[in-house]
Order: C-alpha cells, then structure tokens, then sequence
C-alpha cells in the first residue's frame, strides 16, 4: 500500500491513475450503465406542432388524391396521441378544402372526441405524458448519479489528502539543512570554434487534391400546397464564412383561379457575388411543358425544365455550380387538367465553387 501512495505521489503517476478511473467510471458506469445511448429513428409524433399539422396537411389531401386508407390511417397514428388535437385544428383551419378533410375525419373520425377550444391560428405544444414507469425510471436514476456523485466526491478527497496535505507534511519532515557548498573552482572558457551552417531547402510537400465531392452549400426546401407564399432563398458561405452569394426557389406560374394557388411551374435561381447577372431555369408540370403558349412565355423567365422525380437541373455562374434534386414530386387532382398543377414538391440544393 506504501509503494502505490510513493507511485501516487509522482503527478505523471496520480495524472494516469485518475484517467483510468475517469475512463472507467464514465464509460463503463455513465455510458453503459446508468445512461446508454438509445438510437431511435426519429417519428413524425416528435416534431414541433406546426410541423406536425403540415404532416397531416399533407397526409389528408394524398388520401383525397389518391383514397389510400391504409397509407392515410398509417400517417395518422404516426402522430401519437397527439394526432387527434392535431387534426381538430385543421378541421378549424379556413385554407383547407372543408369537403377533403371531412373525407378524410370519416375515415379516421375526430380523434380527441371533441371539437378542440384552440383559437385558429394558436398552437399549443404537445403535452408530455409522464407513467408511473416513467417517473420510477427517473427517480431510480437520479438516486444512483446521487450515489455516483458522493463516491466520486470520496475518492477526489482521498486523492488530495495524499498529493497535497500528507506529502507536504512528508517534505516538512525530511527537510535537511543545506550544508556549506564548496566554492566551485573556475575553468578557463574553451575557445569556440566557428563551424558552417549548411542550409537545405525543405523537400516540397505534396498536397492533397481538394475533395471536390464535398459541395460548400447544402440545403433542402419543400413545397405543399396551401403554401400560396412559397418563396425559400438561402445564403451561400464559403467554410471561412465568406458570402459568396444566395440561391433559392419560389413560384414561378400558377394556373386557374381560386384558394389554393394551383402552382404549374417553379423558379430554381443562383445569384453570384462575382457575376453581374443572376441564372434562373424554369421548372415547370407537364402539362405546362406541352401546352406550346405556356411553355413560350415562362421561357422569359428561364430555362424551361420538365420536374421529373430523380431529375438532376444545373445552374452555372463565373465561380459557382448549383445542383437541384428533384427529391420527391407529386400532382394534384381535381376539375383542371392532369398533371397540370403540384400537389408537394422537394427539391435538394448542393453548390459547390468553380476551380
């Protein structure tokens, strides 16, 4: 027991000693024991409220465009026991066809049982149901870190009762008076002898190329229908945080009249610092890309693209490339023509600088 307190009284020694303990405490008490590393996917029931109801948004005009029971029953339990107040908040909400959602409540009825008393407009956030398992969990865990704490405390003390206190009393007791030096006799200094510095340039470093793979910029934006103010811009930065310019989406042409905005074609733009003009390509349905007057006039605005799903539309500037990915791309139904105006729509924007 002597030798391991000597051992501890090195701080090279005591610096080591208290690594391994700290690794052991927190990876084998902390990591694995009292907290592990749960990985979950993360669920539609987990996100803010807003974004909650614009999940159901759209899980209620898909089963009105496509009358899937089974794909629309599945997107509403997703929401958990929140689902019901969810959907009583659409049911008050004014930009949405009052014929679509109520095909949709026959199907999955009210949820809560009871019209919801949130004024339109205000949400409230999901209240978190806590089970007596829960809280027995949460106590039975906060009692053992407690525990885990007092042992740690412990051990601090002991470790600074032995490094600080008992070896200062240690030093003071095997304190020996210094004894008289002898005076140090004086040697003649050696003559120095210049000698040649011989200098060499550093053998030339390769340098690995860029990864070019990687864009500077990555960004992902969706359209729903009901957004009839769907405009998204984003700011390019360089890794340093230099601006070196925006790029964005937003309604480009919409087609017949009335609530919603029934949007045929979308603006993909990329704006340049280092280019006096801004590019813009048209991405328009397909019934836009073969009606010929359609087609004619939104080439004004840009390049016309057809929106396809897996389509790949790039935009070039003097320093910077934008890719857009058609990521996911659905069509609305009803009393306009087929594929003429977008139901959903996302796209993926990765930009990367010009070598």
């Amino acid at each position: 027991m002597n030798k391991i307190l000597d051992y501890l009284k090195n701080p090279l020694f005591s610096g080591i000693a208290g690594l391994i303990v700290g690794i052991v405490i927190g990876l084998f008490a902390l990591g694995w024991g009292l907290f592990p590393v749960e990985w979950t996917n993360a669920k539609p029931s987990d996100m803010y409220i807003d974004f909650q109801k614009d999940y159901l948004k759209g899980a209620i005009y898909s089963y009105s465009a496509d009358g899937n029971r089974e794909e629309a029953i599945r997107k509403y339990d997703a929401l958990g026991p929140n689902a019901g107040s969810v959907l009583d908040q659409l049911m008050m909400d004014s930009s949405i066809d009052a014929q679509v959602i109520a095909k949709f409540t026959d199907l999955i009825g009210t949820g809560t049982g009871t019209i919801s008393t949130v004024e339109p407009g205000v949400t409230q956030p999901p209240v978190a149901v806590v089970t007596p398992e829960t809280e027995k969990k949460g106590i039975s865990s906060a009692v053992l870190l407690a525990i885990l704490c007092i042992v740690l405390l412990a051990i601090g003390g002991a470790l600074v009762y032995i490094l600080f206190i008992r070896k200062k009393g240690t030093i003071a007791q095997e304190y020996i008076p210094p004894q008289k030096a002898e005076r140090p006799v004086r040697q003649q200094p050696q003559p120095v002898v210049p000698t040649k510095v011989v200098t060499s340039k550093p053998a030339p470093v390769e340098m690995e190329p860029e990864e070019q793979d990687i864009p500077v910029a990555q960004f992902m934006t969706t359209y729903m229908i009901g957004d009839d103010l769907y405009d998204d811009s984003f700011s390019i930065d360089s890794p340093t945080g230099e601006f070196l310019g925006e790029c964005g989406v937003g309604i480009s042409e919409t087609i017949g009249v009335g609530d919603p905005k029934k949007v045929t074609a979308f603006e993909v733009w990329l704006f340049d610092k280092n280019d006096i003009q801004t590019v813009t390509k048209v991405v328009m349905s397909e019934h836009a890309w073969n009606d010929v007057a359609i087609s004619q006039r939104l080439a004004a605005k840009g390049e016309p693209v057809l929106m396809e799903a897996g389509k790949q539309i790039v935009l070039e500037t003097a320093s910077l490339i934008l890719e857009a990915r058609v990521v996911d791309v659905a069509y609305g139904q009803g009393a306009l023509p087929a594929h003429s105006f977008f139901d959903r729509m996302t796209l993926e924007l990765a930009i990367w600088p010009k070598l």
